[in-house]
């Protein structure tokens, strides 16, 4: 699982520092309207809208931001958006997973399988690669909110299925249909987590090289670039000889 996190820590590089935040501010606000709408505009009521919520206060999205959203649900204000995922590869064969939420299909399709083709990918059949991964739930904690043995007895207790513990801090992993009942045991035994969210973990890995590597951030960068887009993972892997040079 080495290349799914090393990604996750180079996703915010300097250089797009501000840019980043604005587009994640604005993707999180959108996934907490669509939740709300869907479902009662109290998180305490609503799993996917308190996950939506607590994944936008651990990015530090304002307060108002976030009430903002939910208002919009309830006002009839926010567009109707269509949940779709793609399915792809990128250069070097990796797999590539892209999740929308669109108020046009044909053009959020279109851009998706433009970006593909002039980032050296290739736009697939849903399912042509989803079986190189299996939908989890995290939820990410600080190193210093205790040892791998606390972290670990905790999570047991919480009804999750794995603990990766390291100097950057603890990822627990659980079934994605359990992530609510998990976080919340966690948060009641450790305090609030750094993220709480479903992901896309790979099963399979595909080997990069710097090269390689460029070739791949240059994709996901312009796929992350569409405000259609809320979530791209990849299934690649890298060296830490390799990482230390991008």
């Amino acid at each position: 699982m080495a290349g799914h996190s090393k990604w996750a820590n180079i996703q915010h590089r300097k250089g797009r520092q501000d840019k980043l935040r604005s587009k994640l501010f604005s993707k999180l606000a959108k996934e907490i309207t669509v939740a709300a709408k869907m479902g009662d505009p109290d998180p305490d009521n609503n799993p996917r809208l308190r996950m939506a919520v607590k994944e936008a206060k651990s990015q530090s999205v304002p307060k108002d931001v976030i009430d903002r959203a939910i208002k919009k649900s309830q006002a009839g204000e926010g567009d109707n958006y269509d949940e779709i995922r793609y399915e792809g590869y990128g250069p070097s064969g990796v797999a590539v997973i892209v999740e929308a939420m669109t108020d046009n299909r044909n053009r959020t399709a279109s851009t998706v399988r433009s970006t593909f083709t002039k980032n050296g990918g290739n736009l697939g059949e849903t399912g042509s690669v989803g079986f190189m991964f299996e939908r989890k739930g995290t939820v990410s904690y600080p190193a210093a909110v205790g040892d791998d043995d606390t972290v670990m007895m905790a999570a047991i207790e919480a009804g999750a299925e794995d603990v990766e513990s390291g100097e950057d801090g603890h990822v627990v992993w659980c079934a994605d249909t359990d992530l609510n009942d998990v976080s919340t045991a966690l948060e009641q035994e450790l305090g609030e987590s750094d993220s709480t969210k479903l992901v896309w973990r790979p099963t399979t890995t595909t080997e990069l090289d710097l090269e390689g590597m460029q070739k791949l951030m240059k994709l996901v960068d312009a796929l992350e670039d569409d405000d259609d887009i809320q979530t791209v993972t990849t299934n690649f892997e890298a060296s830490d000889e390799v990482m230390s040079q991008l």
